[in-house]
């Protein structure tokens, strides 16, 4: 029997995926485990360089077989793997890369035998590279050009351009600030604080940067798929969107969790997180000692020039 949409299942992702009827998924969206050593609830991070490239060729097989001729398929991936599994993306199993996105952050776990990781990659795959949904003229996915923001040139487009291939988590890091012509993309990390936190599943992508995949990506009613459902993030905001949804998870306690989430969730309601890639990371009324946060800091990030951007997880090596 194909497994019913608009829900995650629990099992193994491959046995599920061949539930699905081929070519029936519009969009993809995947954030597989890294194999850097997580502690995940139920499935081992560590395996062998070997059997981890054999099972990822594998669950990506499947997820070419269910993509419809003009799906797309969305895989966000750490340094340890990237390479590899484009190369067996590309090269073995026939997808198309259209965009290696690098996804700038910071505010992750300092590394003390290293330098601190502060990237993770974002590929965006397509089955037909002629073929294919990429919604380019949708106002929530573009961004202000310079032309507007700094020159205010007539002859800038009103609808904006579309986001540049590196997001930014702290423009403020940057020498004197993250300057307006520079249309990168500012997505929060959901830290520990954060409302939007679902607290059950470390790995947890903000929704505003799904927002933008799911939006470029699909359209009013298309099915929305992600086999690694983790904290449920995914089909949230595809809900939201007004998108079918679809997910796998192997953790039961995980589906449970994610099924809450998503009961608690409308089609039209707003994603969490700030929609303005020029606003900031949220602050809290208190530092981590329990003491208020110093006025003049608030107004000193005020006063500095727009930004954008956004994270994931480091690991210390």
């Amino acid at each position: 029997m194909p497994l019913a949409t608009g829900q995650v299942h629990q099992g193994d992702c491959i046995e599920l995926m061949a539930q699905i009827a081929p070519e029936s998924v519009h969009l993809a969206f995947a954030d597989p485990p890294f194999n850097i050593g997580y502690k995940y609830d139920v499935y081992d991070d560590r395996q062998s360089d070997a059997d981890y490239l054999a099972w990822s060729k594998r669950w990506m097989e499947s997820v070419h077989r269910l993509l419809r001729p003009d799906g797309a398929f969305w895989l966000a991936i750490g340094d340890e793997y990237a390479a590899e599994l484009k190369v067996c993306a590309t090269r073995e199993i026939g997808f198309s890369c259209r965009s290696w996105v690098i996804w700038y952050y910071t505010f992750g776990v300092n590394c003390t035998h290293k330098f601190t990781r502060s990237h993770a990659h974002l590929f965006h795959f397509v089955k037909d590279p002629k073929k294919f949904t990429f919604n380019a003229d949708d106002p929530a996915v573009r961004v202000p050009s310079a032309r507007q923001l700094v020159y205010a040139d007539v002859r800038a487009n009103p609808k904006g351009r579309l986001p540049d291939d590196t997001w930014i988590l702290r423009p403020q890091d940057l020498p004197e600030g993250f300057a307006a012509d520079s249309d990168t993309w500012y997505f929060p990390r959901v830290a520990g604080t954060f409302k939007e936190r679902a607290g059950f599943h470390g790995c947890q992508m903000p929704e505003q940067l799904l927002g933008r995949i799911v939006r470029a990506s699909s359209n009013d009613g298309d099915l929305v798929f992600d086999p690694f459902t983790g904290s449920g993030s995914t089909l949230c905001v595809a809900k939201k969107l007004g998108r079918n949804f679809l997910g796998t998870e192997l953790s039961e306690d995980y589906v449970e969790r994610i099924s809450k989430r998503l009961a608690e969730v409308q089609p039209g309601d707003p994603l969490v997180g700030s929609a303005d890639p020029l606003n900031s990371v949220p602050q809290t009324p208190t530092s981590a000692t329990g003491q208020p946060r110093p006025k003049h800091a608030a107004s000193a990030r005020s006063k500095r020039k727009p930004s954008m951007a956004r994270p994931l997880l480091t690991d210390d090596e």
